[in-house]
């Protein structure tokens, strides 16, 4: 319970809404979720400034001292009352200040990190079970009544590129064998690397890669852990796209920490190298101030792990790729802080299983 004279404020992240009958708020920055009465609002409304719990018992005099404590005390512990000077009030003025222009509509991305998972480990019947009762949807969408128009026969030139975009797949078995650091240099460099520079009057110096991004804004970072790599210790390692040089971040790159990052999906710790991809919000911010631009930065991520995948099977490679993280583990061992750059998309990379 706070102490009275302990000064709190309303969290700034938070949102509510109405489930049913009931009023729920929902604090996105610590994804905590809470029933309850419309009275609530008007305590909150109360603790817009920092204020104590004394002052909240002379306030709401109507109400038995007990009562009023109580509340307070709750409204606390569920996280819709910061207290000053704590990790949590700086968290939160921060989320407010860095994503003012995104909010509240940008509030989906705290709110959806750090899920729970279901496990590899896990019976069919389980997984049944946690699937809903009704039939999947059907994977065609037909036009009903539409008149149809024939197309030409699919024939395609015997070519590179017809045979990398036909025989990407996603991979879960690799070999044991180690990846080169050559074959690392060029993922990173046709995937990440600045392959011009664009200048523009009213926004500068601009990057082209090979993947495009909204406004040229290119928010991605990327950061390897090296797990199998010949010439490069095991180590997390942050990638410059425009010196082509990766910058030692530590040393903590494991097998079974790929597996935590991953949230325990079993085949990713026989990868051989991990491609954490971040996006450093600011960037984009800068030029669209309207919370769609969040679209925006997550088609980038997409564009560029698609981009990642082609190269890799190009190289004779096995990739994959998985949105199913540990976002805050990977955050604090990457040390960003989850606010202005906050991890979005995993790729991976190992080379191919021998086939049976």
């Amino acid at each position: 319970m706070p102490e009275q004279t302990a000064r709190l404020r309303r969290a700034r992240s938070l949102l509510a809404y109405w489930e049913g009958a009931q009023l729920v708020f929902h604090n996105f920055a610590r994804r905590l979720t809470v029933s309850a009465r419309p009275i609530t609002c008007q305590v909150l409304d109360f603790f817009s400034e920092w204020r104590t719990p004394q002052e909240a018992i002379a306030h709401f005099n109507n109400y038995a001292q007990r009562s009023v404590r109580t509340s307070v005390s709750q409204l606390a512990k569920q996280g819709l009352l910061v207290s000053k000077g704590s990790p949590e009030a700086a968290c939160d003025r921060r989320i407010s200040k860095e994503w003012s222009a995104w909010l509240p509509e940008g509030s989906f991305h705290f709110s959806t990190k750090d899920p729970a998972y279901v496990r590899d480990a896990w019976s069919i019947e389980r997984l049944k079970s946690s699937l809903p009762k009704t039939p999947p949807p059907k994977i065609f969408k037909t036009v009903k009544g539409a008149k149809k128009t024939r197309l030409p026969a699919r024939t395609f030139p015997d070519s590179e590129f017809i045979r990398v975009l036909t025989t990407r797949e996603t991979h879960r078995r690799f070999s044991n064998h180690a990846l080169t650091l050559e074959a690392i240099s060029q993922i990173l460099s046709l995937v990440w690397s600045a392959t011009d520079y664009l200048h523009s009057p009213l926004f500068g110096k601009l990057l082209h890669k090979t993947s495009p991004s909204g406004g040229a804004r290119h928010p991605g970072e990327v950061y390897l852990m090296a797990l199998r790599v010949k010439g490069l210790r095991a180590g997390l390692y942050h990638y410059h796209p425009g010196q082509h040089h990766l910058a030692t971040i530590s040393r903590n790159a494991t097998r079974a920490k790929a597996w935590q990052y991953c949230a325990h999906q079993d085949y990713v710790r026989n990868a051989a190298a991990l491609f954490l991809m971040t996006a450093v919000f600011p960037r984009t911010m800068w030029k669209y101030q309207h919370p769609r631009a969040y679209r925006v930065v997550l088609l980038d991520a997409g564009h560029l792990c698609q981009t990642f995948c082609l190269v890799a099977t190009w190289l004779g490679l096995a990739p994959f790729c998985t949105a199913a993280l540990k976002d805050t583990l990977i955050e604090k061992d990457l040390g960003i802080d989850g606010i202005r750059e906050s991890v979005l998309y995993v790729a991976g990379v190992g080379v191919p299983a021998p086939t049976s």
